[in-house]
Formats: C-alpha cells, structure tokens, sequence
C-alpha cells in the first residue's frame, strides 16, 4: 500500500496518506471505494458541497479503518489540524469546545484524508450559533426495506407519501422548502430561514407543523420520541433543530456500504419510481448536483413570524 501523495485542492497541496486504503469495502452489489476515491469526491463536489458548509460549526464522523473498524464523532479540533482550516470556539455547558469549519476544497479534501466520512452540520452560523438559518424535519421510518435490484421497498413509499404531504403544508405556511435524500433511511425536508429567531423558537414551530400533519395522518405519521410508542408510523424528527445539535450536510458521504450520499433533490423527483434514501453515490453524486436541484430556493430565508400566524389558523 503506498505512502502518501499530494494533492492540489485550490490554492494549496494537501498530502493524502495511504490513499489505496480501502474505506468501504464491496458488500454484495456495492462496490469497493478507497480514501483515494473519497478524496475525488470531495474534490469533484466541491464547488456544489461548499455553499452548504460554509461559515457552519462541523461535527465529524470518523472511520480511521473504513467501515469495519470503530467510529469516533470528533467535536474538538485536534492540535495537529493545520493552521489554515479555520475553527470556531462555541459555548457549551460548563466550558466552550472548538469545532472545525470547512469553507474551501483544500480543507474538504484535509478531512477526506483524516477519514472523515460524514460531515454533520450546525444549522447555524459561526458568526451567530444561537439563531439558526436552516430548520430541518427528519422524516425518519420505522424500518428499511430494498426490492429487487435495489428498488424503493414498500416502507419507502411511507417516506414519499409524508414528504408530499409536509411540502404541501409548508407550501400553505408560504415556506419554500428543500428535499434531500438522507444517504442512510429516510429524506430531509429543509426550509431556509432568516436567521432572527433562536434555536427554542425554531424548534418550537417545527414541532407544532409536525404535530399538525401527524394529527391529520395518525394512522401513518406520529411525533412519538419513543420508538416504542411509534408502531409502524413514520417519525417526523423535529430534535435536531436544537443549540449543538447537527444535522448530515448536503453532499456528504454516510457510512453505508456503497458510499451514499446524502444528495439534494427537486421536488419532481420525488415521484422518481427509482428513488431511494440511498438513490445516490459517490459515482454519480456530482451528476445529480450539477442539475441544481435547489435552484428554485430563495437566497434568502423567510421569516417565521407569517407562517405561525398562518399554521394557527390552520390548527383552527
């Protein structure tokens, strides 16, 4: 297995060490992709990837041995980081902690190398970390299933169903909204905010949307937190939109068996016959962003002031 090579990323080299090993070993029909493959991706889908990382706090999913070795979540950035990748020092309880921020491609790669497979995101700023800009529902299913050849099983259409009926009612709020694949079990619905309300206030409206669907939908929907008290409902996971709490970053690579990604899509495609949580790779990832999916979302967020008005007088 090789030592190191270099490689050009921007306006730096970043050295890439062992870059033969392999990350995600072939599982059946998924094949085998190495830290060099990781580190093309990053490169590849750099310019589509960045926008969504930029100026945000970072929580790290790392496999120093790929897939069959241990994971570690990596929070604080360890000293022998370089200088160049910028870090934020943000509050926690009883002290702060310093988490990477990943604003170019030379960092993006830095973190391929360091074997960071999946790249976890503040859904606020660095400049701001106690109002978020992102509001993010988690439409997560009960269980997982794949047909033949890798189609969408039947729990699947559960997640296709939900979506539809959560983009309706945002639409009805006047919220624009994102749709993503998760990489791993369900989809992402992401709806940019203008980032003057804090984390509790976020929360507090997404959990009042999520109470509304589930109570127009109870046989198939729920806001259960415990999975015993779900059934067979799907659970529209409204937690991660909480202080230090993260959500996986558009783009990135999640720790599955084939290297998924969790890959933005339009709102057309949601009635793709071949969608799945995992309906990308890191082999056509960069085609799927190069259609700029979310090209149809405001730059800038909205305001939650007109939609709660409006959410209660749906609740009415």
């Amino acid at each position: 297995m090789s030592g190191a090579r270099t490689v050009r990323a921007g306006r730096r080299t970043v050295e890439v060490h062992r870059p033969e090993k392999v990350l995600f070993p072939a599982d059946g029909a998924a094949p085998e992709y190495t830290k060099g493959d990781l580190v093309a991706y990053h490169r590849e889908i750099a310019p589509f990837m960045l926008p969504h990382l930029k100026g945000r706090p970072l929580m790290l999913e790392r496999h120093p041995d790929g897939l069959d070795g241990p994971r570690f979540m990596q929070k604080n950035v360890q000293d022998h980081y370089p200088d160049w990748i910028r870090r934020v020092e943000v509050p926690k309880e009883g002290g702060t902690v310093v988490h990477p921020v990943c604003d170019d491609t030379a960092t993006l790669v830095y973190l391929a190398d360091q074997a960071a497979l999946t790249l976890h995101r503040w859904l606020s700023r660095a400049d701001d970390v106690d109002r978020p800009d992102r509001l993010v529902f988690d439409l997560d299913p009960s269980s997982v299933s794949e047909g033949p050849g890798g189609t969408p099983g039947a729990d699947f259409e559960t997640v296709r169903e939900a979506a539809r009926q959560l983009g309706a009612l945002l639409d009805e709020l006047r919220l624009p909204s994102g749709l993503m694949t998760t990489g791993s079990r369900g989809l992402h619905v992401v709806v940019p905010l203008d980032g003057r309300e804090t984390f509790d206030e976020v929360r507090e409206f997404a959990k009042d949307v999520a109470d509304t669907l589930a109570a127009a939908h109870p046989d198939t929907l729920t806001t259960a937190a415990r999975k015993k008290d779900r059934g067979d409902r799907l659970y529209l996971d409204v937690q991660r939109n909480a202080y230090a709490q993260t959500a996986v970053a558009p783009y990135t690579v999640r720790a599955k068996p084939g290297a998924p990604v969790a890959a933005p899509l339009s709102w057309d495609q949601l009635d793709d016959p071949r969608l799945t949580a995992r309906r990308w790779t890191i082999a056509d990832a960069a085609e799927q962003a190069r259609t700029e999916p979310w090209s149809g979302l405001p730059r800038a967020g909205r305001a939650l002031g007109p939609a709660r008005r409006r959410l209660e007088a749906v609740r009415g």
